[in-house]
C-alpha cells in the first residue's frame, strides 16, 4: 500500500504539472492576443513554477537507493570548542527541523543533551515522511560556522564545528538481528524540560553495541519501557546504515571518500562575518544568504550532492537530462 500511495501521488504530480504548464502557456498566448502584459507575466510565472517543481521532481527520482524511502534518524553533535560548539550544534538542530517542516515531515526531537551554558552537547531528531532518508543522507558530516561569537566580550571571530550524521529508519520489511548478549544498557536520568518525573526517575536508556561501539539514546518518554523500545529501534537502523555503508565502500572506493562522515572530513561551511557565505565543499555549491539557509532552505546543496553521488563530478542539477 505503501509503494501504490507513492506511485499514485507521482502520477499525480506529472498530471497537476502538464495541467499548470497548459494554463501557463494559454495565458500567455491570451495575454499576448490581448496586448495584457499582466497576463502574459502570470503565464510566465507559472510556467517557472512548473519548471522548479520539475526540476525538484527529476532530482527526486535519482531517490532509488535501498532505503532511500525510509524516515530517518538525523543526529548532531557539537565539537571541541565548548558553548561555541554547543551553541552551533543547537543552530544545526533547529536547521534541519525547519527544513523537515517546510517539506511536510513529521519532526520529532527523541534525544538532547543541554550544554552546560547554552546550546547542546547532542540531539538526535526523528524526521517522517516520503523520502526522508534519501534527501537527508548526504548531510552527513561535519559543518563549519565562522562567525563574531555573542559568548566573546572582546567580539572577536570564532570559527565552531559540529557533525551531521543521518541513518534510516529500518521498517518491517528489513530484519536486523542484534544480540543482546553483545550490548551494554544503561539507565540515567533525563536532562531538559519534562517536569518533575522525568528529571528524579531514571527513564532515559542507553544502549552500547560493544562489537561496534554504536551507541543508541533515547530519554522522549517518561516510561522507561518505552524508551528502551525506540533506543533499540535506533540501535538497529544505525547497525543497518553502518552495512549499507560498508556496502557502498566496497563497491565504490573512491565514492565511500566523497562520503566519509569522519570527524575530520568538513563538507559545508557556513560564513556570517566578516562576509556571508554558505559553501559546500564537496559541491562548489554557494549561498549568499545565509539566514535563509540556517532557516531550512537546503535544497539547492542536497539536490547538487545527491546529483554528485549518482552521476559523479560537481554536476549542476539544472544541466542533468
Amino acid at each position: 500500500m505503501r509503494e501504490r500511495n507513492a506511485l499514485d501521488e507521482q502520477v499525480a504530480a506529472i498530471r497537476r504539472l502538464e495541467a499548470e504548464l497548459d494554463d501557463g502557456a494559454t495565458f500567455i498566448e491570451l495575454g499576448e492576443a490581448e496586448s495584457d502584459p499582466a497576463s502574459v507575466a502570470e503565464g510566465e510565472e507559472a510556467i517557472r513554477r512548473v519548471h522548479a517543481e520539475a526540476a525538484r521532481r527529476q532530482i527526486e527520482t535519482l531517490l532509488s537507493g535501498e532505503a532511500d524511502a525510509n524516515d530517518t534518524y538525523l543526529e548532531v553533535h557539537s565539537g571541541a570548542g565548548g558553548t561555541e560548539s554547543q551553541d552551533w550544534a543547537q543552530i544545526l538542530a533547529r536547521m534541519y527541523a525547519r527544513w523537515g517542516e517546510k517539506h511536510g515531515l513529521k519532526v520529532e526531537l527523541l534525544e538532547q543533551q543541554d550544554g552546560e551554558e547554552a546550546g547542546i552537547k547532542g540531539a538526535t531528531l526523528l524526521l517522517k515522511g516520503s523520502n526522508a532518508y534519501g534527501w537527508l543522507k548526504t548531510e552527513s558530516g561535519v559543518h563549519r560556522l565562522v562567525r563574531i561569537s555573542p559568548f566573546d566580550s572582546n567580539a572577536r571571530r570564532h570559527t565552531s564545528f559540529a557533525s551531521v550524521w543521518v541513518y534510516p529508519v529500518v521498517d518491517d520489511r528489513i530484519t536486523i538481528e542484534v544480540k543482546e548478549s553483545d550490548c551494554r544498557i544503561d539507565t540515567y536520568r533525563s536532562s531538559g524540560a519534562g517536569g518533575q518525573h522525568v528529571n528524579t526517575t531514571d527513564s532515559a536508556v542507553r544502549i552500547t553495541h560493544i562489537p561496534t561501539g554504536i551507541v543508541a539514546a533515547c530519554q522522549q518518554e517518561r516510561s522507561q519501557h518505552k524508551n528502551r523500545a525506540t533506543a533499540w529501534n535506533m540501535l538497529r537502523a544505525r547497525l543497518y546504515e553502518a552495512e549499507l555503508r560498508k556496502r557502498e565502500e566496497k563497491a565504490n572506493a573512491e565514492q565511500a571518500a566523497k562520503t566519509d562522515i569522519g570527524w575530520g572530513h568538513q563538507i559545508r561551511s557556513y560564513v556570517l562575518q566578516p562576509y556571508q557565505l554558505v559553501k559546500d565543499l564537496r559541491t562548489g555549491v554557494t549561498s549568499g544568504v545565509p539566514a535563509d539557509v540556517l532557516d531550512g532552505d537546503l535544497d539547492p546543496f542536497m539536490e547538487a550532492a545527491l546529483a554528485q553521488r549518482v552521476y559523479g563530478g560537481a554536476a549542476d542539477v539544472q544541466d542533468i537530462e
